[in-house]
């Protein structure tokens, strides 16, 4: 069964930042691991496109947010990468969350929110504590919009408190990471293709 993965890279740096993203390189980690399991994918990074505020599916004119919404809806996967920014998911990441609101109007003929049968995966960088509080605001959110969490769904790295060493400084990826990279993708290849194969009952089943 072929599935597809969306990352939605939510690092404040846009790609023309002369300033690596750690963010982005645990993303990648997690995208080669997916790709092993013949996966395809795909990456945003949000700060490159011009989200509107707001919690509609179409803020208006030269809001970037519908279209990146048809590729959300269109992947089985969506995996959300971001760094912690005052102990919190970056302010790019919680912009995409409100985007999602809207996700609890939008059903189809059965009363299922557009996201059901999707999965969802959350990478999160640091250099300060954060990372359980920060992947518990992400999956907290992504589930109330309807997305589903599979076991052990969340990989992250967070470097010592006022410290100057970030996760793309390191020169080889910690054990731990790895391992916690692998769970998550064995997990929710797994789960993603087992609602791929028999969606949630709706209303009217």
């Amino acid at each position: 069964m072929s599935l597809t993965a969306l990352a939605l890279n939510a690092t404040l740096k846009s790609s023309t930042s002369t300033e690596p993203s750690s963010t982005e390189r645990l993303l990648a980690l997690i995208l080669r691991e997916l790709s092993s399991h013949d996966v395809r994918t795909e990456t945003i990074r949000l700060a490159d496109h011009d989200v509107k505020a707001g919690v509609s599916s179409d803020e208006g004119e030269g809001d970037a947010w519908p279209a990146i919404r048809k590729k959300i809806l269109a992947a089985d996967i969506l995996l959300f990468g971001t760094p912690i920014w005052l102990g919190q998911p970056s302010s790019v990441c919680k912009r995409a969350l409100e985007r999602m609101d809207a996700f609890l109007d939008e059903t189809d003929e059965q009363g299922r929110m557009v996201s059901y049968g999707k999965v969802t995966a959350v990478a999160v960088v640091g250099n300060e504590d954060g990372a359980h509080h920060v992947s518990a605001e992400i999956f907290q959110a992504l589930n109330d919009v309807g997305f589903t969490i599979p076991a052990n769904a969340v990989a992250y790295w967070v470097g010592e408190a006022m410290g100057s060493e970030n996760f793309v400084d390191l020169d080889q990826t910690p054990d731990s990471v790895k391992t916690m990279i692998s769970m998550l993708v064995r997990n929710t290849v797994h789960l993603a293709a087992l609602l791929k194969n028999r969606q949630y009952p709706g209303s009217e089943a």
